[in-house]
């Protein structure tokens, strides 16, 4: 009995925390977007799921949702692709130190703040000074491109700048996952004469399961949650035609522009219901049964 009051009596303050910084403002949001509430008026009136309707039939809302989950799908795809070629490489290295250095060079633009990160890409994507469009026309002499100010480049260029702010993180917990893999195995494929490619698909992809799982999972849901470099290379407008206008941003200007709490949370609970979907599904897709 008394090994019971521990438990409760260390897992108490964890509830409270989850409680008051996850359940309370998961609730708080659904109440409120039952409203037409205004921080601003002193009377807010309750409307019921009228916010939640409003969402089908806002166009930009759709725009928005469309170009979330481009954003995100793509961005994903290309995070895991790359980050896996390059952790490879970088696994494949002899010298311990070697390895220990280029893991901390991709590693640093994580620890710089995203805003400043955008502001210097936003200088880089100028289409009369930026270094990009420079190079573009210098070397490979290709016409300079307004990546910000074209509908059809301010995405890809906001995914580029994603890929290099966010890579860091994946490559380490892929070298980590790499370096865990028993080298019985490689050492048993080498002795049938199996090469790099074969030993990558067979051995390393496979026994890196769990890891695999749990980054796709953790960048799918940070994916979902950007929002500062939309901010800064998009625009206060979204870029042009909204190109760059996504379900973050769109709840920001909502809530603290229009002042429309209720559909900036009622936003919020789609866009949480859509992560949560997505990750449910994503995890039961890539569920492992198995150890080493």
């Amino acid at each position: 009995m008394k090994s019971k009051w521990f438990v409760r009596a260390v897992l108490l303050p964890a509830v409270i925390l989850f409680a008051t910084f996850m359940v309370f403002p998961i609730v708080s949001g659904l109440v409120i977007a039952m409203f037409d509430y205004n921080p601003l008026r002193s009377e807010n009136s309750f409307i019921g799921l009228s916010n939640f309707i409003k969402l089908f039939h806002d166009a930009t809302f759709i725009k928005s949702l469309k170009n979330t989950l481009t954003f995100v799908f793509v961005t994903v795809a290309l995070n895991i692709t790359v980050c896996l070629f390059l952790s490879t490489l970088i696994s494949s290295l002899r010298w311990g130190r070697l390895r220990s250095l280029f893991r901390v060079l991709f590693f640093m633009p994580c620890v710089a703040p995203l805003v400043a990160s955008s502001t210097v890409w936003r200088g880089l994507y100028s289409p009369k000074y930026g270094l990009i469009n420079n190079f573009m026309e210098s070397v490979l002499h290709i016409p300079a491109i307004n990546w910000l100010g074209t509908p059809a480049f301010v995405m890809p260029a906001i995914i580029l700048f994603t890929l290099w702010a966010d890579m860091g993180y994946n490559i380490i917990l892929f070298s980590a996952g790499m370096d865990g893999i028993p080298s019985d195995f490689y050492e048993a494929a080498e002795m049938d004469g199996t090469n790099a490619i074969k030993k990558f698909f067979f051995i390393t992809l496979p026994l890196l399961g769990r890891t695999m799982s749990f980054v796709v999972a953790m960048t799918l849901i940070s994916h979902f949650q950007m929002f500062a470099q939309f901010q800064v290379l998009a625009g206060r407008t979204g870029g042009p035609n909204q190109a760059g206008n996504v379900l973050t941003y769109y709840i920001y200007k909502t809530a603290f522009q229009a002042k429309d709490m209720g559909y900036a949370s009622a936003i919020a609970i789609a866009l949480f219901v859509i992560i949560m979907i997505v990750t449910l599904i994503q995890q039961r897709a890539s569920r492992v049964d198995w150890g080493y």
